[in-house]
């Protein structure tokens, strides 16, 4: 569905984006994930065809839609209006139809005459996606789609996302630097940092490649068992607010063995859990 092969660009003797190459299969969600600055939006542009490599090559299948980082809507149109320009500019043999359909996909069906300077920046935002989606797109570029929304409606758009690829299969690229939003809705992320993709896969295999660890936390009786700290396997253990969480190498492997040893030493084990590390340790550890 999509392919960028060494990707570069350049603005004057600055590298934006430097030898960026992945492909993506259809119906596929993939994050660009990053610190503000590290090159995510201009690659997205280069990706959607708005500027141009000054490098390297991108392929596409099918037709494409694509959400600016602002909604970049005619603030002195109506919502109606607003995609009634986009419906022509796309050359949609029913507009009417395909305007009708948008604004219901996104609860706007009340708010078609309204003007769009008016709207609050959430339903700016849910306008926008609507007329990303006017074309019926099969690949959708969205940069930054929840950026500065509440909580609650971030979590809808995101919850709208996951609905276009679950119900009509549409491939989707997105930039973010939230790493709950790249966790809960991609299948696969890349980091980038300084326009150069340091890691790609899906959250855990990223987790696994910088060596996080997963979490093994123990609620023990007694509370301070410091030897587990020597066991192999073992990268660290630290007591936080009672529990004892030891990062280990391979938790399948190394939970066996320290239940084995806390109860040879007669280590009383009142709970136990294990976790991944979180999305947001690997962003820290990538971006250093």
């Amino acid at each position: 569905m999509l392919s960028a092969s060494h990707l570069t660009r350049r603005f004057g003797d600055r590298v934006a984006v430097d030898d960026v190459s992945f492909e993506l299969a259809p119906g596929e969600i993939f994050a660009l994930l990053g610190p503000n600055g590290a090159g995510k939006t201009t690659t997205l542009r280069m990706l959607a065809g708005l500027i141009a490599p000054s490098s390297g090559s991108v392929e596409r299948r099918g037709a494409v839609g694509f959400l600016p980082e602002t909604p970049g809507l005619w603030e002195r149109l109506t919502v109606r209006q607003n995609l009634l320009v986009y419906a022509r500019l796309h050359g949609l043999p029913d507009p009417p139809r395909a305007i009708d359909e948008g604004l219901a996909a996104f609860g706007l069906r009340d708010r078609g005459g309204d003007i769009a300077a008016e709207l609050s920046k959430g339903l700016k935002q849910r306008v926008a996606l609507a007329k990303a989606l006017v074309n019926d797109p099969e690949l959708l570029f969205l940069d930054e789609p929840t950026l500065g929304l509440d909580p609650d409606v971030a979590a809808r758009v995101r919850a709208h996302i996951a609905r276009l690829r679950r119900e009509q299969g549409i491939t989707i690229v997105l930039t973010t630097h939230y790493m709950r939003e790249a966790d809960e809705l991609c299948d696969e992320i890349a980091f980038i940092k300084s326009g150069q993709i340091l890691a790609r896969g899906t959250s855990g295999e990223l987790k696994r490649q910088i060596r996080l660890g997963e979490v093994i936390a123990f609620r023990l009786d007694p509370a301070r068992v410091p030897w587990l700290a020597e066991i192999p396997g073992v990268l660290r253990c630290v007591e936080v607010d009672g529990w004892v969480e030891c990062t280990v190498d391979e938790a399948e492997k190394r939970l066996p063995e320290l239940l084995r040893a806390l109860h040879a030493e007669g280590v009383v084990i009142r709970n136990v859990q294990v976790r991944e590390p979180e999305l947001e340790e690997v962003f820290v550890e990538l971006a250093k």
